[in-house]
């Protein structure tokens, strides 16, 4: 997901998109473990995104504080 797409998210959808990206990186690790994992770049893809909605919501909330503050 581009960082376009994740500004675009609503406060809540990007919690659900956090939520998935670190179950679905918790997956990619355990398949790496057992050897079932084909796309080991798949795991490079899924930790930006996360840092992507980590990135997105502080920065909702450090504009909020600036507004409030």
């Amino acid at each position: 997901m581009k960082a376009r797409e994740i500004r675009e998210l609503s406060n809540d959808d990007l919690q659900v998109q956090l939520k998935e990206g670190r179950a679905e990186l918790f997956n990619l690790r355990f398949q790496m473990a057992t050897s079932q994992l084909d796309n080991t770049a798949r795991i490079k893809e899924v930790k930006k995104n996360i840092a992507r909605a980590l990135t997105e919501i502080r920065s909702r909330e450090l504009h909020l504080n600036l507004k409030t503050g």
